[in-house]
């Protein structure tokens, strides 16, 4: 894809043990606290606890060790003690039986992290069959780390979900390069978890959904999703190309929750539901690509919530006609006045699909504070929509409604591109083609700027991100370009 050396590029400069320099220097607003789990990567080798091995070719009744293995991942899960590693060995593992076939580790201890992980450079399948309610299930699980798995139906048999998390907390777990793909219902299925790093996972093809959890309870609380792909729910069900029984099956979804959750460098792609949908307070989403998503790009609902260095396009995934989907949906529920901020962000939409590219408040009655500041909103039927709860600050956009002579409506009232470049919305907001290098409908899109852009040098650096999608520094011009990427 056009765009996939992005994530490898953002993964080369900031390797995972920066967490915390990203934090700081991707613009969350200092919402999310120092992550405890980053000093339990260097507990996990500590060196604590005992080394077991699992193997096709193995027996349960073995000691466990490498040269006598267990068989069985769900049997050598039960076994573990605080500060042991499981290495699970290169192969395919059938899982079917309920519940002995599951993967159930017990918790660990700060000092003494449980560790399982795939063989390194031979990464183990495990392959599930007969609905079987899940792979791993980390339920009541703390200071856990999960790495190097394949989860996957076995030959399209009926298979639940690759992770469950939803009958007690989790706490402290880091679950890092897991591929799952091709089941029923959840990638990952997680209720109440408080610091989750989900890091360098792809999940793709699972009929609910690849990321997300039930309502009730404090929900999602201190959680990073980093560099993973959360794309293609709904293309997968009982062994055929779906859809499914779910209704709109999103990349991430999640109810309301404490937050704060952060999602960076992820991309969300032809979803038959949203892209990337966060009821969570302080939700930060950057350095994201959203496309091709069935219905709405990105979704946030929480007070707190921000947006930067962000793409999102193909909303609809080339279906048009009258469509309640946008490209960026902003919703608060009561509560008091939430407050939101959309920065340097690339919205492109088609006019074949009658909706709005962006809209806020369309039909929520609480009052909300957005920044709208350095993003394109482009090529869409109708015009960027702001309610009229929303207290908008908008300046150095640009708006682009091919044939529309409406760009926006805010305050009550409309915005013709006359009155914008006069600044009656605000200051150095523009109207006009901004000169995409690929755009696209359906397919994979070039958004970069191309030679003359009107948005080239036309931004702002009040709380401007200081690098673009691609990873550049900001600035590399005159001045701040408008949208996720810098010239």
């Amino acid at each position: 894809m056009l765009h996939g050396n992005i994530f490898q590029t953002i993964r080369a400069r900031h390797p995972i043990f920066l967490l915390a320099v990203m934090i700081a220097a991707t613009g969350c607003g200092g919402s999310l606290p120092a992550r405890r789990s980053g000093d339990g990567i260097s507990a996990t080798g500590a060196g604590a606890g005992r080394t077991y091995y699992v193997s096709p070719s193995g027996s349960d009744a073995n000691p466990g060790t490498r040269e006598a293995p267990w068989a069985t991942p769900g049997y050598a899960s039960r076994r573990l003690s605080p500060g042991d590693t499981l290495v699970i060995m290169g192969g395919r593992y059938a899982l079917r039986e309920y519940d002995a076939d599951i993967i159930a580790p017990p918790p660990g201890t700060p000092e003494a992290w449980i560790t399982i992980k795939g063989e390194e450079g031979n990464r183990p399948v495990l392959a599930g069959s007969d609905d079987l309610l899940a792979a791993v299930d980390i339920s009541g699980a703390a200071y856990l780390r999960l790495e190097n798995l394949e989860i996957q139906s076995d030959g399209g048999a009926p298979f639940r979900t690759g992770i469950t998390g939803t009958a007690g907390p989790v706490k402290h777990v880091i679950i890092t390069g897991l591929y799952i793909h091709h089941l029923d219902e959840m990638g990952m299925d997680l209720a109440d978890v408080e610091d989750l790093q989900v890091l360098d996972c792809i999940i793709t093809h699972c009929g609910f959904g690849a990321m997300g959890g039930p309502g009730g309870g404090p929900g999602w609380r201190d959680v990073l999703v980093r560099g993973c792909e959360l794309s293609y729910s709904g293309h997968y069900y009982r062994g055929g190309p779906g859809p499914g029984p779910y209704d709109r099956p999103d990349g991430f979804g999640i109810e309301p929750s404490e937050g704060p959750v952060e999602i960076a460098y992820t991309r969300a792609e032809h979803n038959l539901g949203d892209g990337l949908d966060s009821k969570a307070l302080n939700t930060c989403i950057h350095h994201c690509v959203a496309a091709n998503n069935a219905c709405d790009g990105i979704k946030l609902w929480g007070d707190g919530g921000r947006v930067t260095d962000t793409l999102i396009y193909g909303t609809g995934d080339g279906v048009g006609g009258p469509s309640p989907w946008s490209g960026l949906v902003i919703e608060a529920g009561d509560g008091g006045t939430a407050r939101f901020e959309v920065i340097n962000v690339t919205i492109h939409d088609n006019p074949e699909r009658e909706a709005y590219p962006l809209y806020a408040q369309y039909e929520g009655s609480a009052p909300v504070h957005l920044v709208l500041r350095n993003t394109i909103v482009a090529g869409g039927h109708g015009p960027a929509y702001f309610g009229d709860t929303v207290r908008l600050l908008a300046d150095h956009n640009l708006f682009y409604r091919p044939g529309g002579g409406v760009q926006v409506h805010a305050n009550g009232r409309d915005y013709t591109p006359d009155e914008l470049r006069a600044g009656e919305l605000g200051s150095g907001n523009l109207c006009g083609d901004p000169l995409f290098a690929a755009p696209a409908w359906g397919a994979a899109g070039d958004y970069r700027l191309r030679e003359g852009s009107p948005s080239l040098d036309a931004g702002s650096s009040l709380g401007a991100p200081p690098d673009d999608l691609d990873g550049n520094p900001r600035p590399r011009g005159r001045g701040w370009d408008i949208g996720a990427y810098e010239r």
